[in-house]
């Protein structure tokens, strides 16, 4: 008899509800996430896991084995908030200057509702899920710190295929995912132009950086556009230029910060050398220095191209062709979800969650202190993981 997962994940709802209401009060920022672990930890407790917990950050990785033998699957849900005061208007809205305005509570509560329907079933589960509990996707990363402490052999074998669902705006109850490149990689480029300071009166007689931050500023969309091909786009967009105390003093620096996305290993590899081979360049025609540091942070995420077209079929097929889409393009944003995806193949999707009563043109996006997200999702949510480890399992 086949597995009405829809149906009882709408029986889970209010629970799952309400658990994504008590963490929206409670954001915690980066690694450290102590009230969020407990909350989670007294949502598993009694459901046949082998839970273990995070030894450098509060992680929670649980283990469900199911009474036939069979491969391993992992399912990822991703815990930590974001540094902003929360405007939303919501009657749960948080009020310790932190906000999950991207969406991370319900990722919490439909991980939870997931391991509580396929514990449901374990008796048929052919195979074993990792649940894997994150913190400190938005900053540090918190990926990394769980792959190094095991979270891919918690099972025993490794698994053969990873899922994660994102929230985000847009038609209520619509799964969105691709198959290859799903999300850019993020990385951060800080450049000091170091010169030697003077009066404004004199500048012959100081050796100005700012000029040379200026160019440079400008300069790199020129990088962007003349040394990568628009098949294979990269996006750097300056955010910060600091230099000076007073406007009749010429500083000794001038600094430029920089987001720099790229949707290639190739393109990420080429961006530093060539952002510093034009930093260097720029500062030597204007006498000063230049001193690069470009951090590479999140690896592109990348979908496996037969697991992508697997998440399709099974979710056309559990909730109709009409609420699952394929994304025409990969999105810029970034995730830290691609190095589980580096090590496993894999599938990370979007759940669309805009409330019903707003415009969808006007609404905020994540990130933002007025978003709201639509939390009737949560049952379909922790369905549709269910679904894919489920079947996922099922097909060996």
């Amino acid at each position: 008899m086949a597995i009405d997962f829809p149906a009882e994940g709408a029986a889970l709802l209010p629970d799952l509800v309400e658990l994504r209401r008590t963490l929206h009060q409670i954001p915690e920022l980066g690694n450290e996430l102590p009230l969020t672990q407990s909350e989670v930890l007294s949502a598993l407790d009694g459901l046949p896991l082998e839970i273990t917990l995070g030894r450098s950050v509060s992680s929670i990785t649980a283990v469900l084995r199911g009474g036939k033998p069979g491969p391993v699957v992992l399912l990822r849900g991703d815990m930590d908030a974001l540094p902003l005061h929360e405007e939303s208007g919501e009657e749960f809205a948080s009020a310790n200057g932190r906000m999950h305005a991207c969406g991370h509570d319900l990722h919490t509560a439909g991980l939870v509702g997931a391991a509580r329907l396929l514990a449901a079933h374990r008796d048929e589960l052919p195979g074993s899920v990792i649940f894997m509990f994150q913190p400190g996707e938005e900053s540090p990363g918190g990926a990394q710190p769980m792959i190094a402490e095991g979270l891919l052999d918690a099972a025993g074998d490794r698994p053969i295929a990873a899922y994660g669902i994102h929230v985000g705006p847009g038609p209520l109850g619509e799964f969105a995912t691709r198959p290859g490149t799903m999300l850019a990689g993020v990385n951060d480029l800080h450049v000091v132009f170091r010169g030697v300071g003077g009066h404004g009166s004199a500048p012959h007689l100081a050796q100005d950086p700012v000029p040379a931050a200026l160019e440079f500023g400008t300069a790199i969309q020129s990088l962007v556009t003349r040394r990568f091909s628009v098949f294979d786009p990269v996006v750097a967009t300056v955010t910060q230029l600091q230099a000076g105390t007073a406007v009749n003093i010429i500083p000794d620096t001038a600094t430029v910060g920089a987001t720099v996305r790229t949707l290639s290993k190739d393109s990420t590899a080429r961006f530093g050398p060539l952002v510093t081979e034009l930093a260097e360049g720029i500062a030597a025609a204007h006498g000063v220095s230049a001193e690069v540091d470009w951090v590479e942070h999140y690896p592109v995420t990348v979908n496996d191209d037969a697991e992508a077209d697997f998440a399709l079929r099974t979710l056309s097929a559990e909730f109709g062709a009409a609420r699952v889409i394929t994304a025409p393009d990969p999105l810029m944003g970034s995730e830290d979800f691609s190095f589980v995806l580096e090590e496993v193949p894999g599938c990370f999707l979007f759940l669309r969650c805009t409330p019903a009563d707003t415009d969808l043109e006007t609404a905020p996006n994540n990130h933002s202190a007025h978003i709201r997200f639509d939390d009737s999702v949560l049952g379909d949510q922790a369905a549709a993981l269910a679904q894919l480890a489920y079947e996922r399992l099922r097909a060996g």
